[in-house]
């Protein structure tokens, strides 16, 4: 038989996988997180006619004479180039901004995946599409604990955060160096260990004879008030008196910090910038940040994290293995998973209420269609010459 005969049919196999990956690329242009694959040719061994001849005095060398046999597919390689965003609004809807895989737990086997949609479901699971569980680390009190093994994560529904005792507040802002506008009043507001509030009412008056600004805090429902001493430097304004300074309200001790007040000319503009403490609170909501902390927001206005998303890295993401539904399968050359938390190391960001989109780009893979149609085509008419000689033989016997 004709060597070209078969060299066309290997032809023709080689461009009919061609077809078939550009087509999957193309069936897929819409898939969350796909990425897509192209194919690489290389020739088969080639037939030895002559072999290479060596120089000899005043005779020169010559060179093999060799047929190939046609071509084979050397690689179906993925390309992990960044799909585009695609806004969903969708609290749950995650798309990693640069390198890394989310790590999922798909009936007990690992697998990793771009694909960010995901959701909660009856049990608080987050979970892809398919049901796979969306691993990282679960809070201990607060705390997030990367270093510890992943798990799956879970929303615990219900939850509720304890109430705290006020320990700490802050003042800060502007005293009119002149007294004008005195007495200035703001409120604090103390939680107990049991997390009821009282309200103090902050009272700075302006001592004229002393030309000096002090500071009393008046108990609800009257009382005596305790007082805090105030001081300022008199040619900066600045404070200058003893910081923090620690008061007792309501048999509680507070320490204040008095760091941030001054007493410049102008207007007033001192007030309670934060304070500790909170009454019990229960999960109203949630938030993800871009460092996949999963925050939850409590009926008390606190905010506490709950979870942490964790992502994977490898050293030859080509190497993953595709497993079907978007997801891929450590092999033997892509290396073991770098698990680890978002914006560490080589892995990328987080946004939230986005999905990443395919990355395929049609006009490529119609221009690869028309290639791969041609190359079918053209190994089809050497398949066909083939047979035209095979008949002139033939037609020799007659």
């Amino acid at each position: 038989m004709l060597r070209s005969l078969f060299s066309g049919v290997s032809g023709l196999r080689a461009h009919q996988t061609m077809l078939d990956v550009v087509g999957n690329n193309i069936a897929n242009v819409n898939t969350v997180g796909f990425k897509a694959s192209q194919v690489e040719f290389e020739d088969t061994l080639s037939q030895m006619l002559r072999a290479a001849g060596a120089p000899q005095g005043v005779q020169g060398g010559t060179n093999p004479a060799q047929v190939g046999l046609g071509v084979q597919i050397a690689a179906i390689s993925t390309t992990f180039t960044q799909g585009p965003a695609e806004t969903t609004g969708v609290d749950t809807d995650l798309m990693i901004q640069g390198d890394g895989f989310f790590v999922l737990d798909d009936g007990g086997q690992r697998v990793y995946t771009r694909n960010g949609a995901f959701s909660f479901d009856a049990n608080g699971n987050l979970v892809s599409a398919n049901g796979a569980l969306v691993q990282g680390w679960l809070a201990s009190g607060g705390v997030v604990n990367t270093t510890g093994p992943v798990t799956a994560i879970k929303l615990p529904l219900g939850t509720s955060m304890p109430p705290s005792a006020t320990t700490t507040a802050t003042l800060a802002g502007n005293l009119p160096a002149d007294g004008s506008g005195s007495p200035i009043d703001n409120n604090l507001t103390v939680y107990d260990a049991k997390g009821q509030a009282t309200q103090y009412t902050l009272e700075y008056s302006y001592d004229t004879t002393s030309n000096s600004w002090k500071l009393d805090i008046l108990p609800p429902g009257g009382g005596s008030p305790t007082n805090v001493p105030l001081s300022f430097d008199s040619t900066t304004g600045q404070y200058n008196g003893t910081n923090p300074q620690t008061v007792t309200l309501g048999g509680q001790n507070i320490s204040l910090d008095l760091s941030g007040l001054t007493a410049y000319g102008g207007g007033n503009t001192v007030e309670v910038v934060s304070s500790d403490g909170s009454a019990m609170g229960s999960l109203a909501s949630y938030t993800i940040s871009p460092d996949g902390t999963i925050q939850g927001v409590f009926t008390n206005g606190m905010k506490q994290p709950l979870a942490k998303i964790a992502l994977a890295t490898f050293n030859n993401p080509g190497g993953l293995t595709k497993v079907g539904t978007s997801e891929y399968a450590e092999s033997v050359n892509s290396g073991a998973a770098q698990i680890g938390a978002s914006g560490t190391g080589s892995r990328g960001q987080l946004a939230a209420g986005e999905l990443e989109g395919s990355n395929v780009d049609l006009s490529q893979e119609f221009t690869n269609l028309i290639i791969a149609e041609r190359g079918f085509q053209a190994n089809a008419k050497v398949i066909t010459t083939s047979d035209q000689v095979l008949q002139d033989l033939v037609n020799l016997k007659q």
